[in-house]
């Protein structure tokens, strides 16, 4: 566990630094939805909790199998783009694109905003060629649903520029065994030059591709090292480097070119 976030001290500069992280922390999960008892309080550093229905956390869905009857396997996340149609997940969520559906908002066998199929995909060719966790980070484009597109629906979250390595971080995700989504604030930090960590229990399978928010903004996706951590207690994400960013640029722009393998079986 991080230790340390917000440690008691004397000293009226150190309370008056806890009282504005409280406050942004505070902003955050309105931001998101979190279920707090008032807006001036939110969740201790590292608890996860249920995520309720807002303006942010509608943006985040669930990815299923052919349909909602198929199951929802990883949890994706509406970006801005030139054509409002893309998400951001992890690129080991996107083995079998032509079989992928996306629910925002998704909540107890109810798609509130649809059920969106995926159109093009776009990894990078280091996870394409081989499986690089660096480059477990991906985008993806949705066909229109009733002449409507996705983020003229439900909004985006930007994409941000690559953050410092300490920064306080919300991850929503989808585990497989809830039908509704879960979140988590805490401190993520580096684990290496590439990869970030975050401490959150109960994000268990299903939370790949969650995505990562800095401030409102999309930071990264929990993936990566191990696929994202092999215990629920420790998840990663790529670090959002040029190369990311450079691919959701591609993602974003009208016409654009997907990178995505050829589904497999």
């Amino acid at each position: 566990m991080i230790h340390g976030i917000l440690p008691r001290q004397a000293g009226r500069p150190r309370a008056r630094r806890a009282s504005r992280i409280l406050l942004a922390l505070s902003a955050m999960a309105a931001l998101l939805g979190i279920d707090v008892p008032d807006p001036a309080s939110v969740p201790p550093l590292g608890v996860t909790v249920g995520a309720r229905p807002g303006t942010a956390a509608d943006r985040v869905g669930a990815l299923f199998a052919g349909g909602l009857d198929g199951g929802h396997f990883c949890t994706a996340a509406v970006v801005r783009s030139e054509g409002h149609d893309v998400i951001a997940t992890a690129a080991h969520c996107l083995d079998r694109p032509d079989n992928t559906f996306f629910a925002p908002g998704y909540r107890d066998g109810e798609a509130p905003y649809g059920v969106w199929r995926l159109t093009d995909v776009f990894v990078a060719p280091g996870w394409r060629d081989g499986e690089d966790p660096d480059a477990d980070i991906a985008f993806a484009t949705l066909a229109p649903l009733d002449d409507a597109r996705i983020e003229d629906v439900v909004g985006g979250f930007p994409v941000a520029g690559q953050q410092p390595g300490t920064v306080p971080v919300t991850v929503v995700g989808y585990p497989s065994t809830r039908e509704t989504p879960l979140s988590c604030t805490n401190a993520a930090e580096l684990f290496s030059s590439t990869q970030r960590r975050i401490d959150c229990p109960d994000l268990s399978g299903g939370t790949s591709g969650s995505p990562w928010l800095v401030a409102g903004e999309l930071a990264g996706v929990l993936g990566g090292y191990e696929g994202g951590g092999t215990v629920p207690e420790v998840s990663y994400s790529a670090v959002m480097g040029e190369r990311a960013r450079a691919l959701y640029r591609e993602a974003s722009a009208p016409g654009a070119f997907a990178l995505a393998a050829p589904a497999s079986g």
